[in-house]
């Protein structure tokens, strides 16, 4: 069965954050895995995508995705595109007032941030790694969404991975500080002597000072196996490859 998890910050609209339970894929992608770009077997991530897709009360070939690049680029589908149309697309957002479709972006730690504005109808999914945040995935995805008529805008960051399980390079928090001085208070000593990150402090950061309201789940990736895949997980237990999560939004 479906694992799906929700936040009542995002009031009626249907959306939902998807651990790896209930799907069709074995092996090293156990359980839902709806990364195409997997070597999972295409019909196992075929019947995992439509299993959400039906959860989400959409079509099959209604949940929408992009093929993510970590960029600050976003796709706003309007009237006419399909998600034929977008699949190949390189971006990592999606805004649309359109019903009848999900929009869905692919997470393994990085951030998955459903965005929506109930009263105007305007709905969005964020992609957003550190690369994605820092470069303003967010900030273009608020931007979208405000220019398609949304004025109150509420977000929520789900599964990714936390401070605690993101130990980063010296020269890694050097580049953020280059930035802004300030982000120094999203970084912490770890046990390596290494600095651990804050990915979903940072969003929500970033979230915040655009005007948004916005929360994140709570859930680590990284530290709950068998609800999320996990990138780096994978990574440290020397893993081949690794699944996709997926979260998805619709009005």
């Amino acid at each position: 069965m479906l694992e799906i998890l929700t936040h009542p910050l995002l009031g009626e609209v249907r959306h939902g954050f998807f651990t790896r339970k209930g799907g069709a894929s074995s092996g090293l992608f156990a359980g839902l895995n709806c990364g195409r770009g997997s070597s999972d077997q295409a019909e196992a991530v075929a019947i995992n995508r439509a299993r959400v897709a039906e959860a989400m009360g959409v079509a099959a070939d209604a949940l929408v995705t992009v093929h993510q690049v970590h960029s600050p680029d976003v796709v706003v589908l309007t009237e006419g595109m399909t998600a034929e149309d977008c699949q190949g697309v390189r971006a990592d957002a999606l805004v649309t007032a359109r019903p009848g479709v999900a929009l869905a972006v692919l997470t393994a730690d990085c951030q998955p941030v459903l965005f929506a504005d109930p009263d105007a109808g305007v709905i969005g999914a964020a992609h957003a790694g550190w690369k994605g945040a820092l470069n303003g995935v967010l900030e273009a995805t608020v931007a979208a969404m405000r220019e398609a008529g949304a004025e109150n805008i509420r977000a929520v960051i789900g599964p990714t991975i936390s401070q605690r399980a993101y130990e980063v390079g010296h020269d890694f928090m050097e580049d953020f500080i280059a930035e802004d001085m300030d982000y120094t208070r999203f970084f912490a000593g770890g046990p390596n002597g290494r600095p651990m990150f804050d990915l979903p402090g940072y969003g929500l950061m970033r979230l915040r000072a655009a005007g948004v309201e916005a929360v994140w789940s709570g859930h680590c990736t990284y530290s709950d196996a068998d609800r999320f895949f996990s990138y780096r997980r994978s990574t440290h237990e020397g893993k081949a490859d690794y699944g996709r999560l997926i979260s998805a939004i619709a009005l």
